[in-house]
């Protein structure tokens, strides 16, 4: 566990210990948890009282909100709504996903951009407010960790955080339930995988999350209501050229229900990442291609989302094209060596 609380309110000594610790263990173990983040517990408890409230809401009601009716990703994801992964055993959960709220006159929004513009807002008392306070600081918590690592690897102040002035962070509230058929509580409710932005800010309050370590062996995070976890995603892994690892990791069915509030610290759309020219010499050339930010984020939601596939293929369609429904990411090579 990593206090951070010096990075808001330390010395210079303070906060380059602080940092030290958080690039160390992103480096040496993949992931890492971090307590006294600022962030308000009552805060924390009202959203998930808020997507309490919006999950017991009858199935009718919140397909009134479905994902697919919207044209930039943003609203509500039914169970039935499924990603296609390989080792999902009973498969079982729902969410409710949004992001920076921009107007609806924002010119990439009306520009058809699938990730960006307003929210989908249920008619829930409180709803919008909470979730809306929740966003803002767990996405201003995710741009103290990104500026942390930045001194850790020795980037120019705001490398990182420069590139997330209008961000594609995500955030989902996410419902678990375990089958009441499922016998086999070590079976996986959400399939191993990586997240494909930069950080995932965690915090969870039933225990089924497992970690790919370094060695390749999967282990079970523990819960503690006062702590985040922290995983590196791809975005990072490329942008630090190989230096900090995109953190497989999975959810398997501990719980007969189980909220989790994952946050997705991510960089601009148009941003094109590629290992930042400190972390490359003749010693260690650029490990990773180029790619637009927007565009690998928005392939991998292909993969999870049979809707989107769908749109695809309708598109492909009208334009008398064929499309490949392939979608597998680079950065999971390490998920089909656990495998092995």
């Amino acid at each position: 566990m990593i206090d951070i609380g010096g990075l808001r309110r330390g010395t210079s000594r303070e906060i380059v210990q602080v940092a030290e610790q958080m690039g160390a263990a992103a480096r040496d173990i993949g992931f890492f948890r971090i307590c006294n983040h600022g962030i308000d517990p009552e805060l924390i408890s009202a959203t998930y009282c808020a997507a309490e409230r919006f999950f017991a809401l009858p199935e009718v009601e919140k397909r009134r909100h479905y994902i697919g009716k919207s044209t930039n990703h943003r609203g509500y994801v039914p169970f039935t709504e499924k990603g296609d992964y390989a080792d999902e055993v009973h498969r079982n959960y729902e969410a409710f996903d949004l992001g920076l709220e921009l107007p609806s006159t924002d010119p990439d929004y009306l520009g058809g951009n699938l990730l960006l513009g307003p929210n989908v807002w249920p008619e829930l008392e409180g709803f919008k407010d909470t979730v809306s306070r929740y966003y803002d600081e767990v996405a201003s918590l995710g741009r103290l960790i990104c500026g942390a690592l930045e001194l850790f690897l020795g980037l120019p102040r705001a490398a990182i955080t420069s590139q997330m002035t209008k961000p594609i962070s995500q955030l989902r509230l996410l419902h678990y339930v375990r089958p009441e058929r499922s016998r086999d509580h070590g079976s996986v409710n959400m399939g191993a995988h990586t997240d494909y932005e930069c950080l995932t800010l965690l915090h969870t309050r039933n225990e089924g999350l497992q970690v790919l370590d370094q060695a390749d062996r999967w282990i079970d995070v523990p819960v503690d209501h006062a702590a985040y976890v922290v995983n590196i995603g791809d975005m990072l892994e490329a942008w630090t050229n190989g230096i900090l690892r995109s953190t497989p990791h999975r959810v398997v069915n501990r719980s007969p229900e189980r909220f989790s509030m994952p946050y997705f610290v991510a960089a601009n759309h148009d941003t094109v990442i590629r290992p930042f020219p400190q972390l490359v010499g003749e010693g260690q050339p650029a490990l990773y291609e180029p790619f637009q930010a927007g565009a690998h984020l928005e392939r991998m939601l292909l993969r999870d989302f049979p809707y989107l596939r769908q749109r695809r293929r309708q598109r492909d369609a009208d334009r008398l094209c064929a499309g490949s429904e392939t979608y597998s990411n680079p950065f999971e090579s390490r998920i089909e060596r656990s495998r092995a």
